[in-house]
């Protein structure tokens, strides 16, 4: 099984998807109870959202699901929201705070540290690899992050999320313009409601990655399911029609951070 993709473009912008794999091994899934196979907490259909909206852009996917372990989340298990609920490296629940593992059966430390090994390590090493690539054809990288999550969850956050989630761990993982540039287009989308650093500000893979002084820069999408789904319950249906009129304003960001990405680049 490989846990990962990748598909290789010439713009300065990668996009990372960490959170759209729904593959588990049977050893891990025998471990799973009826709550936890539902695997209601992937990020469903995101990487065909963003598909083709920037053609050179590249490309960097997990395949595994979250509940093998997180690829989002920091390896030495340090919360991203202290003090608030949140899910870790392993999930012991599910975002509802219902377990997702047979009684008995929740993930221990040598389980930790051999999914370490095994997904979350191979996936950054190819993330870091991309960036890397990427910078040394640039000058510059722009790691977009691409999320999704349900638009009402009382576990993580009170009341509806806004459509776009705009994480830079508080304006320090990008450039000024690239987070303004994402914002201002957000807040133009006719019917969607958007944010910048509210409850999700970019998780490890924003923050460890976003270091603007080198020349890599961060930023986290997280959008509301309602966005593009048919309903935030299975089967998690994608809703086509819904879908396009997202995917316009998506568009619209990528290319406008793929522009900005050139100009830091020439100057």
């Amino acid at each position: 099984m490989s846990i990962f993709e990748i598909s290789q473009g010439t713009s300065p912008v990668i996009l990372a998807f960490p959170h759209t794999g729904t593959d588990v091994p049977p050893a891990i899934w025998e471990r799973l109870n009826a709550n936890g196979r539902l695997l209601a907490d992937t990020d469903w259909h995101i990487h065909d959202l963003y598909a083709g909206l920037l053609p050179n852009a590249t490309t960097v996917r997990a395949t595994f699901h979250r509940y093998v372990i997180d690829a989002n989340r920091d390896p030495a298990g340090v919360s991203l929201y202290p003090g608030q609920n949140t899910t870790g490296l392993i999930p012991e629940t599910d975002f509802d705070g219902e377990p997702i593992w047979k009684t008995g059966e929740v993930p221990n430390e040598a389980d930790i540290a051999e999914r370490l090994a095994g997904f979350h390590a191979p996936y950054h090493a190819a993330l870091a690899a991309e960036i890397e690539r990427v910078k040394a054809l640039h000058g510059v990288a722009v790691l977009y992050d691409c999320h999704s999550i349900r638009s009402m969850i009382p576990f993580l956050f009170d009341g509806r999320l806004p459509d776009f989630n705009i994480g830079t761990n508080s304006s320090t993982t990008c450039a000024p313009a690239i987070e303004a540039a994402t914002a201002a287009v957000a807040a133009r989308a006719d019917g969607f409601v958007s944010v910048v650093n509210g409850r999700f500000k970019g998780g490890w893979t924003t923050r460890h990655y976003g270091r603007p002084s080198t020349g890599v820069h961060a930023i986290q999408m997280e959008l509301a399911q309602i966005s593009h789904l048919a309903s935030e319950a299975p089967p998690f249906a994608y809703d086509t029609e819904k879908a396009e009129r997202l995917r316009e304003h998506l568009r619209a960001i990528l290319e406008r951070i793929e522009a900005i990405a050139l100009e830091l680049a020439a100057a």
